[in-house]
């Protein structure tokens, strides 16, 4: 069974050239792939990554209590990239200190354009910013460029015959050989936990047209560097700007994007673009301008503690404080859980940190489903204002979900399984109470 790349970017709202490939994301549960290269063919155990990581995937330690398991949904073992809880081993860890190995990529027929360093600071520091303040600091990004000039490969761009969804091999097979052989004279691959590589962006089509950027995540069975396999690598090729004159701005986006399914984090967006999430996530939307995780992510991440996140499991009504998802502290989470694998997800989204563009304040309210596919719909916001065509004027963004969050004194229904989400109010502060009811 041939695998397939864990994610292909999504195309940009203004200009979908081509339709998006869904078909690709299906891939091995296990997403391992076996590579051979010089160095010979190595396995490495599924808990081990590139580099000294030996935590296993996403945290070091997820926030839980007895009083959060009926929240903590799975998903079976052959749903790719669940949202389910814990994240499965063979990631990277997302706290602590992670060091990504970053090389600037071109090609004979597809020469870098300016400095290597140039393409470099398109995206650091600011990925390493973005993830500092998304995680309160309890993820330590450090991103290292040993090699400091174009990494030149041996074949031409086109020899490759690299493609929008294409899969590990053969194209990317012999990519990933070639970039481990020229960088490994420079390189100690034990010293870095994941790899980024930042590819000339005149190689391919521009954005606009398709996206190629694409990562592959957990891979047990992939080229060997100095004893250790690179287990996860993201890709990134043309820029992704849509001539709005953000590009400066809010082109590094999709790196951090890319690297969300390095710590294990689906696609959100559908054959439909963003229009399941809208911009409340960089899984979704990473075009335009700045939106952070949900809050059901950063617990999955280990960025929220167990005293942060409430679990609504019971009969009858209870009462929540929710402080800002952006700001340091506080209560961030309440989910309902409906079953083993699904519930609903309560949090606050106003405008700070990442979140610097929330046109409306309130409570936000998503469904999370652990047995969908990435790339399939695994989580959905629900819009407070459906048909109001949104609040914002960003460009590339799905709009119609920008207004999604409820206000004090509007509420939420699931009527067929008898659970209500009220927005009782809110003070000075800027915290909200929202009240849970369940029949």
């Amino acid at each position: 069974m041939q695998p397939q790349p864990v994610r292909t970017a999504p195309e940009p709202l203004r200009r979908r050239i081509r339709p998006r490939r869904v078909a690709v994301l299906v891939s091995v549960t296990a997403l391992t792939f076996a590579v051979s290269t010089s160095a010979g063919t190595g396995r490495l155990d599924p808990g081990l990554a590139l580099g000294p990581t030996r935590a296993g995937a996403g945290p070091i330690s997820l926030g839980r209590t007895a009083g959060l398991a009926p929240c903590m949904i799975r998903g079976g073992t052959s749903v790719q990239m669940s949202e389910g809880l814990p994240t499965p081993g063979g990631y990277a860890r997302s706290t602590g200190t992670v060091r990504a190995l970053t090389l600037m990529v071109d090609f004979s027929d597809a020469p870098g354009r300016g400095t290597a360093l140039d393409r470099y600071r398109e995206f650091f520091p600011q990925t390493e910013h973005w993830f500092r303040t998304a995680s309160y600091g309890r993820l330590d990004y450090r991103s290292e460029t040993p090699i400091r000039h174009w990494l030149r490969m041996p074949k031409t761009f086109r020899a490759y015959g690299i493609e929008r969804g294409a899969p590990f091999d053969p194209g990317y097979r012999r990519l990933v050989q070639d970039i481990v052989a020229a960088a490994d004279p420079s390189v100690d691959f034990r010293s870095y936990d994941l790899l980024n590589v930042l590819v000339t962006p005149n190689a391919g089509p521009s954005a606009l047209d398709t996206v190629l950027s694409v990562t592959f995540a957990g891979n047990t069975e992939a080229p060997v560097a100095d004893g250790v396999t690179v287990a996860n690598a993201s890709f990134v090729y043309s820029r992704q700007d849509d001539g709005s004159g953000s590009y400066g701005r809010t082109g590094y986006r999709v790196l951090p994007h890319e690297n969300g399914h390095v710590f294990g984090l689906p696609d959100l967006y559908t054959q439909d673009g963003g229009a399941a999430v809208g911009h409340w996530d960089i899984m979704s939307e990473d075009w335009g301008a700045n939106n952070d995780l949900l809050g059901w992510h950063k617990w999955k991440l280990g960025w929220l503690d167990a005293s942060q996140i409430a679990c609504s499991a019971v009969r009858g009504s209870a009462e929540y404080r929710l402080t800002p998802l952006w700001r340091t502290g506080g209560p961030k989470l309440v989910f309902v859980p409906v079953d083993a694998r699904t519930g609903y997800a309560v949090e606050l989204r106003t405008r700070g940190g990442n979140d610097e563009t929330v046109c409306r304040p309130g409570v936000l309210v998503y469904k999370v489903d652990a047995g969908i596919d990435t790339g399939m719909g695994p989580v959905t916001v629900y819009d407070s204002a459906e048909d109001s065509g949104g609040c914002t004027r960003s460009p590339n963004v799905h709009a119609e979900l920008s207004d999604a969050p409820y206000a004090p004194g509007e509420s939420f229904t699931d009527t067929k399984r008898g659970i209500r989400i009220s927005v009782t109010g809110a003070d000075l502060k800027g915290d909200y109470r929202v009240r849970v009811t369940r029949r």
